[in-house]
């Protein structure tokens, strides 16, 4: 019995006391006492009657032949009885009297719940092909009052579309979810959670979705400086459902030239001495009945003695020029050429004016013509000893 908690019944009429009962609500399957008692009695009866006015027991009497239904106490002052495998059609108003004149009654309702069945999900044919539409529901049946049904795509919950259908006393629950699938579904748990007041925890379903879908393909290589001389590998990274195999290896759009250098194991092609003819386009391609992908990877074999790394990425930065130094370098050089120009320019147009000024001195100063060529010739022969010639 779920709870025997309830409203409680109690009437007094003037001419006497009215039986008291409780409403009761009882798990389908489970067992309802039923209680009805008086506070004192002059040596009348008590007696349960169901919704169908049927009398179960009068007093110790047992009325009806129902193997369910037995007597836990009967006293003058209390009767009560169990009805056991508690069914939806138990469910209703029962009737204790007291056999009084008049006979005083007092009902108590019956609440029966029904257990919603274990949830199954339907609607999903696997495997799927990416870019379908699917529609998974979950459906539960037997349950009163309906039952909730929640989603959960892996951990989180998604929102589903609800329907409720009445059966006889019980309901049919459903809930659906409509979605196109790609890759990303590959693998994720859909779980249908059923809820209900007679559940102390929900039962669960789930299904796992399977979907197939093309592949996609990288490649990975060994070197970063592949050089002649050295071990060198590429390794077809492929991922699809169902897994593509096997891949297949071509180099310039033919076949690989050299099958005794060139070794191909499962997905991995193996170069083992590299020289300048493995130079070239190498593509890697897998397929699987859904499609085919391809990646390529340009492979140039650098000379044995080129400074660079061969398997670690950080040292072609260690070996290479430093270009933030050279261009500080070259910065610095154009500053201070460019400050000698603007000094030289400086000087130069400063003094320029001086000696013009020195040369035509004297012929200012003679007092007749003659004088003033005399003099003029004297300071040309004297400027031209302070000349001063730039080159």
């Amino acid at each position: 019995m779920l709870s025997a908690a309830g409203t409680k019944s109690k009437a007094k009429g003037g001419m006497g006391q009215f039986p008291i009962t409780q409403n009761v609500t009882v798990v389908e399957g489970g067992a309802a006492n039923m209680t009805c008692r008086v506070d004192y009695n002059d040596n009348t009866s008590l007696q349960w009657s169901n919704p169908a006015q049927q009398t179960l027991f009068f007093g110790d009497k047992k009325a009806l032949r129902d193997h369910r239904i037995e007597l836990l106490r009967a006293t003058s002052q209390e009767l009560t009885i169990r009805i056991g495998d508690v069914s939806l059609s138990d469910e209703g108003l029962y009737t204790c009297s007291l056999f009084t004149m008049p006979v005083k009654t007092t009902k108590a309702f019956l609440t029966v719940l029904g257990v919603p069945r274990r949830p199954e999900i339907t609607g999903f044919t696997t495997p799927a092909m990416e870019g379908e539409e699917i529609t998974l529901t979950c459906s539960t049946t037997g349950s009163k009052p309906a039952a909730n049904i929640r989603w959960f795509r892996n951990d989180k919950e998604v929102q589903g579309t609800r329907e409720v259908n009445a059966t006889g006393k019980s309901f049919t629950v459903k809930s659906s979810l409509k979605f196109l699938v790609d890759r990303r579904d590959d693998g994720v748990a859909y779980t249908c959670g059923v809820e209900h007041v007679s559940l102390s925890s929900p039962y669960t379903t789930t299904e796992v979705l399977e979907i197939h879908y093309a592949p996609h393909v990288e490649i990975t290589h060994s070197l970063i400086i592949p050089q002649e001389g050295q071990y060198f590998k590429l390794e077809c990274v492929s991922k699809g459902n169902p897994r593509p195999e096997p891949v297949l290896w071509f180099k310039d759009g033919g076949d690989l030239p050299d099958i005794e250098r060139m070794i191909v194991e499962g997905r991995e092609l193996t170069i083992t001495t590299l020289n300048k003819t493995d130079n070239g386009t190498y593509r890697c391609e897998a397929s699987n009945h859904v499609g085919t992908s391809s990646a390529e990877y340009t492979l140039f074999v650098y000379a044995k003695d080129f400074p660079g790394p061969t398997s670690d990425p950080n040292a072609l930065g260690q070996h290479g020029p430093d270009h933030a130094l050279i261009g500080g370098v070259v910065a610095v050089v154009v500053f201070i050429t460019l400050c000698l120009i603007i000094v030289l320019g400086r000087y130069l147009a400063r003094h320029k004016g001086t000696y013009l000024t020195h040369e035509a001195k004297g012929a200012e100063d003679a007092p007749d013509a003659d004088t003033a060529i005399i003099n003029a010739e004297g300071n040309h022969v004297h400027a031209e000893e302070k000349k001063e010639y730039f080159i």
